[in-house]
């Protein structure tokens, strides 16, 4: 999520939200390990129903772990990435459903992020690779020591993307997993577990929240589940609040700064490269047996509770005599949609960041049911707009003002990562330590005033170089607080003059088609997998001018790219080793039609910011014509296991042999809706596997180190889950999520081929009867094996 610092300002204001986790540990009894009993009440005295895990939080620490020793292999990360789930699993211990989705092909505005964020990380690893090389040479010109260097693979983390063989490795093990777990776990056995792989477009945690407002629309729907989703991502606490569940719970890994990193060149803890003196290694042990190990605590967990913030937006956002009724759902939902205008995924962020709302002015709520009120919209920016130069000179002055703390104060004040439940060191005389931050503090102003000073005192530790603001700042052509500015601003960025009116109302009508996609993203799921803004930079607040009739409705039946598509979108020529020997040659060959979509280097303008991390890479956007036309002359040339890696696929949902709906799913037709009372109120469409895995019958473990299932005790057959448009096309009228239950209200049941499954009286009759045998008498009267519904 592209909110700077978003959690951190949330947590300071509202600390209520946040709560330690309480975790159970194994325990080994004469050299065997003895795992948590799962299926006791959780420690933390709440019971979840359902945990929902955005996978590429867990792949990525996993893949490339930044505080411990790297995997050597793809099984040793595998293991790893279960040994994870496992771990959360012992947290928060699901009851119902465990969701797992991993990030499938995203939608074209999400594409030119993650093409972003590859060609940084190319970039970057060139560079390192580069700036190792040049360190080496002077500190052994010094005669300095450095360990012979390892000749090793690097391993590319771009590869943790749709369509590439580690990702389809990644599903096949993960079956294993779940089939594994749910034949010998106690604690997994009455749970029903949906595995949405990488062929299932979408990003992870949209496809959770996808499934959750299906769920919640189903009559059958417990209002009081609760739910728990796992991911480090900011906008996860949007999306929780965007579903108005009342029982919504985060957990994430808890965030501790400055966490000690080796060098990338000698290997020892204390320094980073660029400080590296090339010293021999300390001997770590008697007889040097701790050389390998490096020293890490486990990382904790904590709980964001939705619950709680809901309660401090209500105290907040509610006001008392309106011209209009309060909703505090409506005004959530206004909340979430004001905090797209300061960044998110989709959209740059605007460069007036300082957004107020009057709702006495508005005289209505911006927002309804994932729809924007544009005329509202526009009342908000033009009065942001005539504040704006005010507002960048003010910052400019804050920022010349803004000295912080020139140390970090010990003992008593301390700061203390979030969640931390040991006690901070207590002091012998707060007041006396209250006088010397003051006294400090004071010193340090002063100084600073007067000149640099490289002084340092016991009572603090001094701040890092990296942190100080003593730093050069880069070079700001706008000057944004000078007069002149949006024509300096447009110039700059844009390469147009201010004049060019035309051009500034094209920036602003893509910038609000992506604010009623963003929104309708976050409340319906994807408007259009087509959409993406265009540009690099957004416009000035001003610039919202009749802006009502801006944005109608985006473009009908659009499709998401295939899985190497997309990799030909977002992959730099430096990772061209995960596609096909032709696809990579478009990438590499002079003669390529779309060479310029792969430059080998490309600027970072950091756009007022101190870090090259900050900027904005200025990258070519791909058009995705050029694109097909030249893909259509290699697409003959892939293999059947290619054809198979770029095809796209369902979610899968497993359950064990006691599950209640195990003996359905035995003897399924294709096609089938899910009897919703022997699931929990889950509902979707089961359609039968290519290599399903079934009761009885042994399953093969992808991983040489672990042990194949001979006794198996799981079903896994694929799920498709309603979306937004086949409701439509049942009911032939808009999709609007709901915020109640409506008993009167039709539901559509639609099957991969788009028939109605299942007719009324099927379900009057199930309300009136729910045995599996009047399930499977009334499915053979419905739905015939070969000839569909009768």
């Amino acid at each position: 999520m592209g909110v700077p610092a978003f959690f951190r300002w949330l947590s300071r204001k509202y600390p209520s939200i946040i709560v330690h986790c309480v975790e159970e540990k194994g325990k080994e009894c004469n050299g065997v390990r003895i795992p948590v009993d799962t299926t006791k009440p959780n420690p933390n005295e709440v019971e979840f129903d359902n945990l929902y895990l955005d996978m590429n939080g867990i792949i990525h620490p996993c893949t490339h772990p930044e505080d411990k020793p790297a995997p050597k292999n793809e099984d040793e990360m595998m293991v790893a990435i279960f040994e994870y789930i496992d771990r959360l699993f012992n947290i928060v211990r699901p009851r119902r459903v465990l969701y797992m989705a991993i990030d499938g092909v995203a939608p074209r505005a999400k594409m030119n992020q993650q093409r972003s964020r590859r060609f940084r990380a190319s970039k970057e690893g060139v560079e390192l690779v580069e700036e190792k090389n040049r360190m080496r040479e002077e500190i052994i010109q010094r005669g300095g020591y450095l360990p012979p260097e390892e000749i090793k693979e690097r391993f590319d983390s771009n590869c943790i993307t749709p369509g590439t063989e580690f990702m389809d490795n990644l599903a096949h093990c993960l079956r294993y997993y779940v089939a594994d777990r749910l034949s010998n776990d106690p604690g997994w056995r009455n749970v029903t577990v949906f595995l949405s792989d990488a062929s299932v477009p979408g990003e992870g945690e949209h496809k959770i929240m996808d499934f959750v407002r299906r769920q919640r629309a189903q009559p059958n729907h417990d209002p009081n589940t609760h739910h728990c989703l796992c991911g480090a991502d900011a906008d996860l606490i949007m999306l929780g609040l965007a579903t108005h569940e009342p029982n919504f719970t985060i957990i994430r890994e808890e965030f501790k700064p400055n966490k000690p990193r080796p060098c990338a060149l000698c290997g020892q803890m204390g320094h980073e490269i660029k400080d590296c003196q090339g010293t021999a290694r300390e001997k770590q042990g008697q007889h040097d047996e701790f050389a390998d190990t490096m020293p890490a605590a486990e990382q904790e967990f904590i709980f964001i509770r939705l619950c709680v913030l809901r309660e401090y937006l209500a105290r907040e956002l509610t006001m008392a005599s309106l011209p209009f009724p309060f909703d505090f759902e409506r005004s959530v939902d206004d909340w979430v949609f004001m905090c797209f205008f300061v960044g998110n995924d989709f959209l740059p962020h605007l460069p007036s960041l300082e957004i107020r709302c009057d709702l006495f002015l508005l005289k209505g709520y911006l927002t309804q049911n994932g729809y924007v009120n544009l005329e509202r919209v526009e009342m908000i920016m033009q009065a942001v707009g005539v504040a704006e130069d005010n507002i960048f000179k003010k910052r400019k002055e804050d920022d010349a003002e803004q000295q912080g703390p020139a140390y970090l104060t010990t003992g008593q004040f301390a700061p203390h990562a979030l969640g931390r439940r040991d006690r901070p060191e207590p002091v012998q005389n707060a007041r006396h330590q209250a006088y010397d931050m003051r006294m400090q503090s004071r010193e340090q102003h002063n100084k600073s005033s007067a000149g640099p000073s490289d002084s340092s005192d016991s009572r603090g530790v001094k701040r890092k170089a990296e942190d100080s603001d003593s730093e050069p700042e880069p070079e700001d052509n706008v000057r944004l607080w000078e007069e002149g500015w949006k024509q300096r601003y447009y110039k700059t960025k844009f390469d147009v003059e201010v004049t060019d009116e035309d051009f500034r109302k094209k920036v602003v009508k893509s910038y609000v088609e992506g604010l009623c996609w963003v929104l309708r993203y976050y409340y319906q799921g994807c408007a259009s997998w087509k959409w993406y803004f265009p540009f690099h930079y957004a416009p000035f607040a001003s610039d919202f001018k009749d802006i009502k009739d801006m944005f109608t409705e985006f473009e009908k039946e659009t499709k998401p790219f295939k899985p190497l598509e997309q990799l030909m979108g977002v992959f730099p020529a430096a990772s061209g080793n995960f596609l096909p020997q032709t696809w990579r040659n478009l990438m590499t060959s002079p003669v390529s039609s779309i060479i310029d979509f792969y430059p080998d280097d490309f600027a970072i303008d950091l756009n007022g910011k101190k870090y090259a991390w900050q900027g904005v890479a200025l990258l070519p956007f791909v058009d995705e014509r050029r694109l097909r036309a030249a893909l259509a002359d290699v697409y003959p040339d892939l293999t059947p296991e290619e054809v198979k890696r770029n095809s796209l696929g369902s979610d899968i949902m497993f359950v064990g042999k006691s599950h209640p709906l195990s003996d359905f799913i035995h003897e399924l037709y294709r096609g089938t809706e899910i009897p919703v009372e022997l699931c929990h109120g889950i509902q979707g469409t089961l359609n039968l596997d290519d290599d399903p895995i079934l009761p009885d019958k042994p399953v093969r473990s992808p991983i040489p180190m672990l042990r194949d299932i001979s006794q198996n005790s799981a079903i896994g057959i694929p799920n498709k889950v309603l979306k937004p448009g086949d409701w439509e096309k049942g009911n032939r009228e808009p999709w609007r999520p709901q915020l109640g239950f409506n008993p009167n209200r039709q539901q559509a049941h639609l099957d991969q081929s788009g028939f109605r499954a299942l007719g009324d009286s099927v379900f009057r009759f199930v309300g009136e009867e729910s045995s599996i045998l009047k399930w499977k008498k009334c499915l053979n009267v419905c739905i015939s094996p070969s000839n569909g519904p009768h």
